[in-house]
C-alpha cells in the first residue's frame, strides 16, 4: 500500500516508524514531516490545512490510506473530504471530531448518558462564568470550549486565577477557542491515558499510559502539552480498565451512534482515577503526544492493519499484542516553552545518544539544514528508553538525554516518579 501520514510532530514520528516496519508498506510519505520523520518516509512539503492540496497529491501519487496525525484537521473535516475524493483516512469525521473540538458537546454528552465526568456548567459570557465561579469557590477549572494547542485548561487554586482565565478567554487570549468556556469541579486522584481503537460500533483498548503535563520537576510550573510519558500507567489495573470500558468508551460509542455520527478512529480519554473510579476528564480524538512514542515501542503487532480494521468496521474479531517490558519518554523543550522561544538553534550528539541499548528518539519539533538537527518548535525531542522495569526505562532515556548536546533546551529529570516509586 502506499500510505500518507499527515503531521509533523513526536506523535506523527513514532507512528511513521511503526507503519515504516509494516510489510504492508509499499511506499510511506509524510506532510510536512520533520528532520527525524525524513528517515522513515519521504516527507512532502504539502499545507495540511489546504485539503484540496492534500487530495491532489494523494491522487497523483495513488495513496491508498492517509493516517492524520493531530487534531486541528480533524475538526476541520479532512476525513470526510479524503472520503468524498474516494481515500479511506483514519480518523473520525468532522461531527465526530466535536469529542475534542467542543469541550461542552462532550460535557453535554456525558451528562445526558450518565458517564462519570467532573460537574460543569458553560457559558457564553464572562459575567454569568464569574458569577458561577464566585459560587462554587476554588480550587476550580477553566475550559476554553474549542481547540487551544493544550493551552485551554486552567487549573485554578484561587478565585482571581479562575476570574482572569475567565477574562483572558473571553477577551480572545485563545482566539476563538474561548468565545465559550466551560467551568467544572476540581477532581483530585491520579491522572491517566487511556485508548481505544474504534470502528463506529467496537472498541479496541490498548495498552495504559501515563502523561506529564506541567513543565518542571515535581509537577510544577505551567501545563504543557506533555513533557514526557511512560506505559504502563501502574494505576491502571486491569480492573480499572475494565470498568473504563463499560461506563466510559462503550455509552459514548453508542451515544455518538446514535446522534448519527459513529466514531472512528483512535479515542483518548483523559481520566481522572478518583475514590469513586475512574472519571472522564477530556476525549481527544487522535493518539496523544508524548503518550503514542510508548504505545508504538511497546506495540508488538503490525499497526496497519489495526488501523484499516478501525476505518472498515472490523475491530470485533481484532487482537493487539503487546510487549511486557514497560516504556518511557523524556521531552526535550526549547528553554522558554511553553511561553515564547527562539527556533533554529543546533542540536548534537543525537547519534551517540541513541546507540544506548533500549533507545529510540522521535523529533518532535526539528528540522534538517547544512546537514545539521536544528530546533523548530516548542517540544522538538522525545527521548524513549524501554527495560524490564520503569526504572530501567528511565536510566536508559536519561542517559540518551545526557549524551545530547543541546545547550538551549531543557527537560524534566523526573519522568516516571510515581511508577518508579511504586516499583520499590
Amino acid at each position: 500500500m502506499n500510505i500518507l501520514v499527515l503531521g509533523s510532530g513526536g506523535r506523527e514520528h513514532a507512528l511513521a516508524w511503526k507503519i515504516a516496519a509494516s510489510p504492508l508498506v509499499t511506499k510511506l510519505w509524510c506532510a510536512p514531516g520533520n528532520a527525524g520523520i525524513a528517515r522513515e518516509a519521504e516527507c512532502v512539503a504539502l499545507d495540511i490545512a489546504d485539503h484540496a492540496t492534500v487530495i491532489d497529491f494523494c491522487r497523483t501519487n495513488a495513496v491508498d490510506f492517509v493516517v492524520v496525525g493531530p487534531e486541528t484537521p480533524l475538526v476541520a473535516g479532512i476525513v470526510d473530504d479524503l472520503a468524498a475524493a474516494g481515500i479511506k483516512a483514519f480518523g473520525p469525521s468532522r461531527t465526530a471530531a466535536q469529542l475534542e473540538g467542543s469541550k461542552g458537546f462532550t460535557k453535554d454528552l456525558c451528562k445526558a448518558n450518565n458517564i462519570p465526568t467532573a460537574g460543569y456548567e458553560r457559558f457564553g459570557d464572562a459575567d454569568a462564568a464569574k458569577s458561577y465561579i464566585r459560587a462554587q469557590g476554588t480550587p476550580i477549572v477553566v475550559k476554553a470550549d474549542g481547540l487551544a494547542a493544550g493551552k485551554g485548561v486552567v487549573v485554578a487554586m484561587t478565585p482571581d486565577e479562575a476570574l482572569d482565565a475567565v477574562d483572558m478567554m473571553f477577551a480572545g487570549g485563545l482566539g476563538g477557542a474561548g468565545a465559550g468556556v466551560v467551568v467544572e469541579e476540581f477532581m483530585t486522584g491520579e491522572e491517566a491515558s487511556f485508548f481505544a481503537l474504534c470502528d463506529g460500533e467496537h472498541a479496541l483498548p490498548l495498552a495504559t499510559a501515563q502523561d506529564h503535563k506541567r513543565a518542571f520537576d515535581g509537577d510544577k510550573g505551567p501545563n504543557t502539552g506533555g513533557m514526557g510519558a511512560y506505559s504502563p500507567a501502574p494505576v491502571m489495573t486491569e480492573a480499572v480498565c475494565a470498568r473504563v470500558m463499560d461506563e466510559i468508551v462503550s455509552p459514548t460509542l453508542r451515544a455518538m451512534k446514535a446522534k448519527g455520527m459513529p466514531f472512528k478512529g483512535v479515542l483518548f480519554a483523559g481520566l481522572m482515577i478518583t475514590d469513586q473510579g475512574a472519571k472522564l476528564i477530556e476525549y481527544n480524538v487522535r493518539f496523544g503526544d508524548p503518550e503514542c512514542q510508548v504505545l508504538m515501542l511497546r506495540m508488538m503487532s503490525d499497526i496497519l492493519p489495526a488501523l484499516l480494521a478501525s476505518v472498515d468496521g472490523q475491530l470485533k474479531n481484532f487482537d493487539l499484542r503487546w510487549y511486557p517490558e514497560p516504556a518511557l519518554t523524556v521531552v526535550m523543550a526549547t528553554k522558554g516553552y511553553p511561553g515564547d522561544y527562539s527556533k533554529g538553534t543546533r542540536i548534537e550528539g543525537l547519534d551517540e545518544a541513541a546507540k544506548i541499548e533500549g533507545v529510540e528518539i522521535f523529533h518532535a519539533g526539528t528540522m534538517s539544514k547544512d546537514g545539521h538537527v536544528l530546533a523548530n518548535g516548542g517540544r522538538v525531542l522525545d527521548i524513549c528508553g524501554s527495560g524490564k522495569t520503569v526504572a530501567e526505562a528511565q536510566r536508559r532515556a536519561y542517559e540518551a538525554v545526557d549524551r545530547i548536546h543541546w545547550p538551549d533546551g531543557f527537560c524534566r529529570r523526573d519522568i516516571g516518579w510515581q511508577a518508579v516509586a511504586r516499583e520499590k
